[in-house]
């Protein structure tokens, strides 16, 4: 399994996270993570495609722990949300357009998922649903966030 598919799983990795080094312990991560729970009477094509979901989940925990570590070297991150950054005007009212063009429950899972930093637990918590279904939902809201953002740059105000 590990001579087969290493060379793309370390290409794959390396492409999102440029360093070499990263690279080579994310790729280690992937296959330590993906050993246990791989069948081995999988095909190829099943090995692949569990390796290819692992690392992007590996990536997805890379870039959270790098981001964690940016934000707690802030003085007061705990009581900013990403609004509070200097943000061209321009953008601040395009952002605003495209959440005031979604819907009010869309736009809700956008602003604690998104504005305010929340988890994806603590988002559904707040919100009184359950994590699988603030997923959908934030999915959606993406969705339809992606749609409004398309129809406000193809008719400018």
């Amino acid at each position: 399994m590990y001579g087969d598919n290493v060379g793309w799983v370390y290409r794959l990795v390396r492409a999102r996270v440029g360093s070499r080094a990263d690279a080579e312990d994310l790729t280690s991560e992937v296959f330590l993570a993906a050993l246990r729970p791989l069948k081995t009477t999988a095909s190829r094509r099943e090995v692949r495609a569990y390796l290819k979901v692992t690392a992007r989940t590996v990536l997805a925990r890379h870039w959270r722990r790098r981001s964690k570590v940016e934000i707690i070297h802030r003085d007061d991150a705990a009581t900013r949300s990403h609004f509070d950054d200097p943000v061209d005007p321009r953008v601040m009212r395009r952002t605003r357009a495209i959440l005031d063009a979604v819907s009010e429950r869309h736009r809700t899972i956008l602003q604690l998922r998104f504005v305010q930093g929340m988890a994806v637990t603590d988002t559904a918590r707040t919100m009184g649903i359950s994590v699988g279904n603030a997923r959908v939902l934030q999915h959606r809201a993406l969705t339809a966030a992606a749609r409004a953002g398309m129809s406000e740059i193809s008719s400018p105000a």
